[in-house]
């Protein structure tokens, strides 16, 4: 029979069935709702294997094996998708998604509905984003788990307001750079000699560092597959300087990294000695500092992308040095930083032939006054003569054009 429980100032239903000396039980926010749950239970052969997979199982399975092979901000990312998915209510109040439902019966409505509420709440870009993970996660459970072959989660795309990606001017990243010493100065260094992403720097291990040959190794995680690969750079000769001087004078001289956390803020001291992970208050602070506005790590990887660009370097050197698998990628890259040969195309325009010098529109203004001026004398003195052929011919002109002449001869400007 089921009982009612208050739990936080709210009331809760309490299923309870127990047959052949095992019990089961499960909370409902309804009465209804447990006495039918109840009911069913009772129906059911619990000695009898069940196989259905519920919604919140594929869910979980989906995310173990995303932990294994993505990185942690994928797998993040990915775990908030599914927690956005649970979470999205009806105007009732109602969730969406049962977790524990049979998971072949999500459908394309109920998915929609779930990312619609994302959109209104958030953005496009979120919804979109969230719907990416949802559809990736049912492929896998299509070669996995035996789903249905008929992807629910691929709903239509969500419109989005996209806007370039900021670029810190050159200006603004050397204030920041001025302002560090020590283990922060040879990071920056590294994000702006080698147009490293995040992770790749914090990986950073000294076995990586070849100072014989002039080069650094950096492991990256942006593979389909998630598989870890390694590309050599080169290691120009001001990185090679600051690497040799921290090597000598590191604080942590057994740590195998590269940079580990030498703060020992409250918010940090328990990862002292650690290799970092995220650092996110390290540019916050020094761009408060410096008053500019206020960039990432990341930033740096666009600013070298939009240097090198400028600078006229091949796409093959630049897609090298950002180690992009394929240059279509590093001309989307550069495409999304507002950097497109169309300046070039556009600025050819400029060779087209111009107006002849003189012509009416292309002077300043004294010279469109004076032209204007003869223009309005020329046709006076046309009319004038026409006029004055017709009195020499004896032909008489009325009275009433004589004055209309001689009004508008009064009102012509010399």
């Amino acid at each position: 029979m089921a009982s009612s429980i208050t739990k936080n100032g709210r009331i809760q239903w309490k299923g309870r069935v127990q047959k052949d000396g095992e019990i089961k039980q499960k909370m409902f926010k309804t009465k209804k709702e447990a006495l039918e749950w109840e009911a069913e239970e009772r129906k059911r052969d619990w000695a009898a294997i069940d196989t259905a997979l519920s919604i919140s199982e594929w869910a979980q399975e989906y995310l173990d094996y995303s932990q294994s092979r993505h990185s942690y901000k994928t797998y993040t990312e990915k775990k908030k998708s599914f927690r956005e998915m649970f979470a999205a209510k009806d105007q009732r109040g109602r969730p969406f998604v049962n977790p524990d439902a049979d998971v072949a019966t999500l459908t394309s409505r109920v998915v929609l509905k779930v990312l619609q509420v994302r959109f209104k709440a958030v953005s496009g870009y979120a919804a979109n984003k969230d719907r990416k993970n949802l559809v990736a996660a049912w492929n896998w459970g299509v070669k996995y788990l035996d789903l249905p072959e008929t992807n629910p989660c691929r709903v239509d795309i969500f419109p989005e307001i996209r806007t370039p990606r900021y670029i810190p001017p050159e200006e603004d990243f050397w204030k920041i750079y001025d302002l560090t010493s020590g283990q922060d100065h040879v990071m920056l260094s590294a994000f702006l000699y080698l147009g490293a992403r995040r992770g790749e720097i914090f990986r950073l291990l000294w076995t990586d560092i070849d100072f014989s040959n002039d080069r650094v190794r950096l492991a990256t995680r942006k593979r389909r597959d998630g598989t870890l690969e390694y590309d050599w750079l080169p290691m120009n000769r001001l990185l090679k300087e600051q690497l040799k001087w921290w090597w000598e004078h590191r604080t942590f001289k057994e740590s195998t990294y590269v940079f580990v956390c030498e703060d020992q803020y409250d918010f940090c001291k328990e990862y002292y000695g650690e290799p970092f992970t995220k650092r996110r208050h390290l540019l916050k602070r020094l761009c408060e500092k410096a008053g500019v506005v206020p960039f990432g790590f990341h930033a740096i990887r666009h600013l070298i992308a939009t240097k090198l660009y400028h600078m006229g370097k091949p796409l093959g050197a630049i897609q090298a040095i950002l180690r992009h698998k394929s240059a279509a990628t590093t001309e989307r890259y550069l495409k999304s930083l507002g950097l497109e040969e169309t300046r070039v195309h556009l600025e050819d325009l400029c060779d087209m032939r111009k107006p002849p010098k003189g012509a009416v529109g292309i002077e300043n203004e004294n010279s469109k006054g004076k032209a204007a001026e003869v223009i309005k004398l020329k046709d006076h003195l046309e009319r004038r003569s026409q006029v004055v052929e017709k009195e020499m011919a004896g032909k008489t002109v009325s009275k009433t054009v004589s004055t209309a002449s001689g009004e508008e001869a009064d009102s012509l400007t010399y």
